[in-house]
């Protein structure tokens, strides 16, 4: 019967992430012993203080509908966190909490984006950018990078992309799947094109503000000129170990937030109640609460780097954000690998899973077809078996 479904449902693609992780799913349920490096989640606990919050929220009877675009409270720790991090300041109005950063984004998507519209995409991208976009009934126009500039966009790759139906331009820094973070020399080159195009829109995503290893962070909407056209996207599934609360929210110029609370309010009304009340506990907390994840996140980096630049034929750059290494495996491209032939990054992250029992991600699924997608949010001991055997696969073909 799927004769019967919407082109909207049959054109779109699966999330390469959770296929993988299904994938890897059903291969643990056969008795295989599969390491999974596909999904970006934490491999840390919730912080106790934020179970703590709520614990009191439910004991408080938060268990009524919130409005819309989250309680006031919670809207003014995401502003006052956005004056304290990011020298943004915003008001009630601007503000819109949502069922995660991805709804987040679903929602500006929809609120903004016209049939044709297009959206400029640095690839490599997070694997839903392009999806929702299309949704919408955008186009994608993808802007490639290289590892040489550690994938990150220059300005005059941007100019080059703008045409007369450009609408958006949506990133994130730190970057998912790259790792990548930009510099704010870098963005402020970036705002001076668009200072250039006025109608332009950006979206920022900024979900891994945290986890940055670059000695600082720069949100795009703090540079002269960028205030009033940017939305800034973020939530607190990373930084605090939250993925499962579903928490995320955006700062943006009030007639686009006020577009988004209009859809939200049709879709899924206001998030989670008692996560809400947590999200407040996480918002309010001092980064140097959750520095020991970051800390540790920069040491398995460190580590993922180094057993992996003993593998002949993976070419590396180093990530300076997130918990993910962005590989170029290109050199086996064309190569048989224990009767597998290797066309593509798909091909050789589905020889990994298959020969080597390790879940990774297709850089296909992010707009870059050479190179595969590892998160190294797991444990040192996982890591280190996992690369050991990914180096055995790929010697021993």
């Amino acid at each position: 019967m799927s004769q019967q479904l919407s082109e909207r449902v049959l054109n779109m693609a699966t999330s390469a992430t959770l296929a993988m992780a299904a994938k890897a799913r059903e291969l643990r349920a056969e008795g295989k012993d599969i390491i999974g490096l596909s999904l970006g989640e934490p491999d840390f606990n919730t912080p106790d203080f934020v179970k703590q919050a709520a614990k009191e929220a439910i004991d408080q009877n938060y268990s009524s509908y919130s409005p819309v675009d989250g309680y006031v409270d919670l809207k003014d720790a995401i502003i006052k966190k956005f004056q304290r991090d990011n020298n943004l300041t915003y008001g009630q109005s601007g503000i819109v909490v949502s069922t995660g950063a991805k709804q987040s984004l679903a929602n500006v998507a929809m609120a903004v984006i016209n049939p044709g519209d297009e959206v400029i995409l640095p690839a490599p991208y997070w694997v839903s950018y392009s999806e929702i976009v299309k949704l919408a009934e955008g186009v994608p126009v993808e802007v490639q990078t290289s590892i040489e500039n550690d994938f990150k966009m220059t300005a005059d790759q941007l100019e080059a992309a703008i045409t007369s139906k450009t609408k958006m331009l949506w990133y994130s820094s730190p970057c998912n799947p790259s790792g990548s973070v930009y510099s704010k020399e870098e963005l402020e080159a970036i705002a001076a094109v668009l200072r250039k195009h006025p109608n332009i829109i950006v979206v920022s995503d900024e979900i891994y503000e945290h986890i940055n290893f670059a000695g600082g962070h720069t949100s795009i909407a703090s540079i002269e000129g960028m205030f009033d056209r940017t939305v800034t996207v973020n939530g607190v599934s990373k930084a605090f170990a939250m993925t499962g609360w579903r928490i995320g929210y955006i700062g943006a110029p009030d007639w686009i937030a006020r577009a988004c609370n209009k859809i939200q309010g049709q879709i899924t009304s206001g998030a989670n109640s008692i996560a809400q009340r947590a999200t407040i506990a996480a918002l309010e907390a001092p980064v140097s609460s959750i520095q020991f994840m970051i800390d540790k996140f920069k040491e398995r980096r460190d580590l993922v780097l180094s057993l992996l630049g003993e593998i002949e034929g993976f070419q590396l750059n180093v990530p300076e954000g997130a918990f993910y290494v962005f590989p170029n495996v290109s050199s086996f491209f064309g190569k048989t690998l224990k009767g597998k032939k290797i066309e593509n990054a798909s091909d050789f992250a589905l020889f990994l899973l298959e020969e080597a029992n390790v879940a990774t991600v297709t850089g296909e699924a992010f707009g870059n077809p050479n190179c595969i997608r590892i998160s190294y949010a797991a444990s040192e001991e996982a890591l280190k078996e996992a690369i050991s055997r990914i180096k055995t696969a790929v010697s021993n073909a």
